[in-house]
């Protein structure tokens, strides 16, 4: 259950972060945080990752969907089996950066991007992409070192 309530709070987080973005970034575009590391820019990203499948909304919405459902079932196997604490929270993470981004293509046809490294040359991102990063990460992590079998 713990899980499950996980992913809820890190949506609600994702979602905060993006609603202070269209309502305070928007107005001015671009602001610093850190200085020559991290500013934050506000773009609407209308594909998925590096701005592949650009403009293809309907087929990222059912492509995250069949994701979220396929991932929501191997969480709950993971939970049942009391697999390591690892895997699991590898699941909530990509799940919860799933939802995230899917709730922005479903409502505002594009995804609100704005985190910036200042430097270097990266895409824009959001606090969902950090989710699922931070998720495959520890799953790539928990099948190279703990041996995990899906």
């Amino acid at each position: 259950m713990v899980y499950y309530v996980m992913i809820v709070a890190a949506v609600i987080l994702d979602q905060l972060t993006k609603y202070w973005a269209v309502h305070q970034l928007l107005p001015v575009r671009s602001m610093e945080f850190i200085p020559g590391f991290l500013g934050f820019h506000y773009t609407e990203n209308t594909g998925a990752a590096f701005s592949i499948l650009r403009d293809k909304q309907l087929l990222l919405i059912l492509v995250t969907l069949l994701i979220i459902v396929l991932l929501l079932g191997m969480m709950t196997k993971a939970v049942r089996a009391g697999d390591p604490v690892v895997v699991k929270l590898s699941y909530m993470l990509i799940i919860a950066g799933a939802i995230g981004n899917f709730i922005d293509r479903a409502r505002l046809n594009y995804v609100v991007d704005f985190f910036e490294f200042k430097f270097m040359n990266f895409p824009i991102f959001n606090v969902a992409d950090i989710f699922v990063v931070c998720g495959v990460i520890l799953l790539g992590y928990a099948a190279i070192f703990m041996k995990y079998e899906f």
